[in-house]
């Protein structure tokens, strides 16, 4: 049963019962409502208790059928609320834990609410790209208060439910239990003793005004606004907040629920809402069953005390799991552990983290010269030199020295993982964890899984994943994986696009202005653009009919290797992230172009955008189909948290769904006759193609 019905003396206990988080599916619904009708059957039941089981009162909707027409059959959340509200005996909502969504909009329709402290309570539909649409945005600022409630719609962000109690004249609590232990006998006494009370209080009664009125909600749609660009979902809260102060409670039901089925079909609300199931998507690993016996990760080794080794080491720190450092030279330590002490006592100045914690994590962390003294670690991480010679002398010391059992993990962002896992006797405990830099910061982690890599070692390092908050996606073995194999030809097109007539400036403020947090010449100028010329020499030899623009690599002869040398596609001044451009490097474009022969001719803003995502779709079709990714919505993803992709737009995948894949198709046909393209390149991929001709999608 997703909702089970008890009678406790004179009080019936309705308890949701949907794992894990009670999500109120149509089945939850059904038996709720006849819990209900039961109840309200029975002469000798005098009032109704309204709980959930395990670790959540209700988070809301159930995912399984998110955007489905089965959330939308009756009795759909509208009516069971009406349901709720038109019990003739009281019914009493006992918070718990998680009170969330379509859960909180449900509990504000019951005539009281008791909670325990600790709950976390939001209505995070806005993060859905939608605003709460059972009701929220009308009850919400009744029970709280117009500002409190609209600063929780308009965030999404959780708020504990003993922060709500102490707010002044607030509605939304009756009363506060002790404890979530005690929190359903607190609500059995508390239904005994409002079981007589009538009329019953119903929060669509409560009065709802703000003193400024018109000037209130001017000055949250200037603040939303600024906050909120390309989302229109945020705006919408702050209409719907404010009809709630304006019109009659049903006309602001009608207004609200007009307002949530158009954001519904909005493109934006279509991309988060894909992301929401992509990344719980992303974690499952389609041969690796669910209840994969894990492997112990008490202990983590780090081989590298650079940059990536230092952020990977913070991220184990931060999760509480104490870490071992090796470097070959004790001032390469030294000046890790203090980048690393750097980083923290920043947070700590800004005051997001406190002092004592950042005590805690640098006591977890510790330091050797010796591989020796890794023995006892449960996963070592290498973050070294990207060259494969360096790798086997790295991983033949592991072999050598690691415990039975122990995961043997590689950083390598491009290097062939079975070669790696080949340079020990013990392949099967080898995988990749390609961390992205700043590794402390994103949150994107590519598990690279060898042909060799066990279950349990990909089930561990998963759930590990998400222990240090990451999110995960597994990739198989290829050059670059999931996103440096895609990024490549991004930065081929990038690179033809200047030899046609653009200049660096024009590319990325085009791919800027689609919504990249970055464009590609500004973000070759982060990463170092000697890092790409290291790979075009080694694709050079190992591909010599592959094409590509020279115009990096003239960049490059030049010194100009990016932000870290103050010059590169742009020139930088010392403690700034600005990029300036300069006419040495529009010159060098232009002088390259003549010695090619080549006219330049004026390139839209679309063609930019178009070349540089669809060569991004296109390689990513190839990767799906050699089975590199098990899945498209693993691609968005990727792209999503690793490389700055617009959120809004749900990933590489979802934008050319939302297209159409016979669009992209033609597009790609018409850049193919490009001479000075790369036409082999934009031969569709097979997949792609046929999925076109099929009219179906990626996701």
């Amino acid at each position: 049963m997703t909702a089970e019905y008890k009678v406790q003396g004179d009080i019936a206990v309705i308890t949701l019962n949907n794992p894990p988080v009670n999500g109120l599916g149509y089945a939850t619904r059904v038996a709720l409502t006849e819990g209900l009708n039961k109840a309200n059957a029975d002469a000798t039941v005098k009032a109704i208790v309204l709980t959930g089981a395990g670790k959540a009162f209700s988070g809301g909707a159930d995912i399984k059928e998110f955007g489905s027409p089965k959330a939308l059959q009756e009795p759909h959340l509208l009516s069971v609320i009406l349901a709720v509200e038109n019990s003739d005996k009281p019914v009493i909502a006992a918070v718990h834990t998680v009170c969330m969504g379509g859960g909180l909009e449900l509990a504000l329709g019951c005539h009281y609410r008791i909670a325990a402290p600790g709950c976390n309570v939001a209505l995070p539909e806005v993060k859905l790209g939608l605003i709460p649409g059972a009701g929220g945005t009308q009850r919400l600022p009744r029970a709280l208060g117009v500002e409190p409630a609209l600063n929780m719609i308009v965030s999404g962000e959780p708020v504990k439910s003993e922060m709500l109690a102490m707010l002044p004249g607030q509605k939304l609590f009756n009363k506060m239990a002790a404890s979530a232990e005690s929190l359903l006998d607190e609500a059995l006494a508390y239904a005994a003793e409002v079981a007589d009370a009538r009329p019953l209080p119903l929060v669509r009664n409560l009065p709802c005004k703000h003193p400024l009125g018109d000037a209130y909600f001017q000055f949250a749609r200037n603040m939303v606004k600024g906050m909120s660009k390309n989302f229109p979902a945020p705006a919408k809260c702050v209409d719907a907040v404010e009809a709630a102060t304006k019109k009659k409670f049903d006309d602001g039901l009608v207004f609200e629920r007009d307002t949530f089925i158009n954001l519904m079909w909005t493109p934006e609300c279509r991309a988060l809402r894909h992301l929401f199931v992509a990344e719980r998507a992303a974690s499952k690993v389609p041969d690796v069953p669910a209840d994969t016996l894990q492997r112990a990760i008490n202990l983590v080794a780090v081989i590298g005390a650079g940059t990536m080794g230092g952020g990977i080491a913070m991220n184990f720190l931060n999760a509480g799991i104490p870490v071992k450092m090796l470097e070959m030279k004790q001032e390469a330590l030294d000046r890790g552990i203090a980048t690393i002490r750097k980083n923290y006592e920043s947070q700590v100045k800004k005051g997001k983290l406190k002092q004592d914690k950042y005590e805690q994590r640098m006591s977890l962390l510790s330091t050797t010269l010796s591989y020796d003294d890794l023995k006892d670690a449960d996963m070592v991480i290498e973050a070294v030199f990207e060259e494969l010679g360096v790798k086997e002398a790295v991983f033949k010391e592991l072999d050598r020295v690691m415990k039975p059992g122990a995961i043997l993990a590689s950083n390598t962002s491009t290097l062939d993982l079975n070669k790696i896992a080949a340079f020990t006797q013990r392949p099967q405990d080898v995988v990749g964890l390609h961390f992205f830099s700043p590794a402390n910061v994103m949150r994107l982690l590519e598990v690279v899984r060898g042909e060799k890599t066990a279950k349990d070692v990909l089930a561990t390092v998963m759930a590990l994943a998400k222990k240090i908050k990451k999110t995960a996606v597994v990739s198989s073995v290829c050059d670059g994986f999931i996103g440096n194999r895609m990024i490549e030809q991004y930065g081929r097109q990038a690179g033809f696009l200047l030899d046609e007539g653009c200049t660096p400036a024009q590319v990325d403020k085009a791919v800027e202005k689609f919504g990249f947090a970055m464009g590609p010449f500004r973000m070759g100028d982060l990463a170092g653009n000697d890092i790409g010329w290291a790979i075009r020499k080694r694709r050079y030899s190992e591909k010599p009919d592959m094409k590509y623009s020279k115009t990096a690599d003239l960049l490059c002869e030049k010194g100009r290797f990016g932000q870290k040398t103050g010059a590169g596609w742009y020139d930088y001044v010392a403690g700034k992230r600005d990029a300036v451009p300069n006419a040495e490097v529009v010159q060098m474009i232009d002088a390259h172009r003549q010695s090619l022969g080549i006219t330049p001719r004026k390139i839209s803003d679309d063609e930019i955008v178009q070349r540089l995502v669809y060569s991004l779709v296109n390689e990513a079709a190839h990767i799906l189909e050699e089975g590199i990714a098990s899945k498209a919505s693993d691609i968005d993803m990727v792209y999503i948290m690793g490389y700055g992709f617009p959120v809004y737009r749900g990933g590489p995948m979802n934008y050319a769904d939302q297209v159409g894949l016979f669009n992209v198709v033609q597009a790609m046909n018409r850049f193919a006759k490009n001479p000075l393209d790369d036409a082999k390149f934009w031969q569709p991929a097979p997949l792609l193609a046929r999925l076109a001709a099929e009219g179906k999608t990626f996701n």
